[in-house]
């Protein structure tokens, strides 16, 4: 992302690599886009969370009405913004991180939903969510921002595509109702040719017609968008 970034002529910074002072940092920098992991996103859930909670009187109904309306609208048809909740609470919160954020993306590991949809309302923009491995040069699926519905990984980037392979020992098969289920194989520019040097290594990634074996179980709905829900070989995934 940071490569994109700069070849599109974005300026790039970065925080002071103290996760405590991201929002001091932000303060100073005013990115329009924040990339970052479910583990800081859930600190800064946390913290926004906290001070949320600790409203009271007609300071507390106002934040928890304006959540509810936001989230509504969010939910209906990504709608991130109100004129008015935003400027009586929400901008508030999206000054804590510059006041310009125009989007956030996450990957690495599954964000928790209600994380997810907490931070879409309070920073007022689109929090999207991608899957790609190391051997896809990182994001493959990315959600778009107008997709109200959350819990999956988005479609297929244009330089990439998919195709699921049967797991017929962990019951998952493309011919699955009523979804199709199975392992996400790739193939797309954005692939590796290989692992340097590692002859074997590379056999077992890829098949017979050059599809990457993922190793990651995914469901496929019928608008294209994909969602992770198993892994073939079992690994253990840090946020």
């Amino acid at each position: 992302m940071c490569g994109m970034a700069i070849v599109t002529g974005c300026k790039v910074g970065y925080y002071s690599g103290n996760p405590a002072n991201i929002s001091e940092d932000c303060q100073k920098l005013k990115p329009t886009c924040f990339p970052s992991v479910p583990r800081l996103y859930q600190r800064i859930y946390g913290a926004i969370k906290a001070k949320m909670d600790g409203l009271t009187g007609c300071a507390k109904w106002l934040a928890d009405k304006g959540y509810a309306s936001k989230a509504a609208s969010l939910a209906a048809n990504a709608t991130y913004t109100s004129p008015c909740y935003d400027m009586l609470i929400f901008n508030k919160m999206k000054a804590m991180f510059g006041g310009a954020l125009e989007s956030m993306v996450t990957g690495s590991a599954p964000i928790d939903l209600e994380i997810l949809m907490y931070l879409k309302v309070c920073f007022s923009c689109p929090l999207m969510e991608g899957y790609g491995l190391t051997e896809t040069a990182g994001a493959s699926t990315i959600t778009r921002p107008n997709d109200p519905v959350p819990g999956h990984v988005g479609g297929p980037l244009e330089c990439c595509k998919f195709r699921l392979k049967d797991v017929p020992a962990m019951n998952y098969l493309s011919s699955d109702i009523p979804f199709p289920r199975g392992e996400i194989c790739m193939q797309g520019s954005n692939l590796t040719q290989g692992y340097y040097k590692l002859i074997d290594k590379t056999a077992e990634a890829f098949d017979a017609e050059g599809w990457f074996l993922s190793g990651d179980v995914g469901t496929i709905y019928p608008n294209g968008s994909v969602k992770i829900i198993d892994r073939v070989k079992n690994i253990f995934k840090l946020s």
